[in-house]
């Protein structure tokens, strides 16, 4: 059995919601906040990971 890799998105904003993505099949949206220093955050329902772009490619 094969687990897939979390989802990972580049953002444009430090702060930023997730839902889920999957209409009625999501997760409540949460807001999160990408801290400065480290330039990422994972969703605590789905594990989506957001990085923001300054930081692309360094995470």
């Amino acid at each position: 059995m094969t687990i897939e890799a979390p989802e990972t998105r580049i953002v444009d904003s430090y702060r930023i919601a997730c839902d889920g993505g999957e209409g009625a099949l999501g997760h409540p949206r949460v807001w999160l906040q990408i801290p400065l220093d480290e330039g990422w955050v994972e969703c605590p329902y789905c594990d989506c990971k957001f990085v923001h772009r300054d930081f692309e490619g360094k995470v």
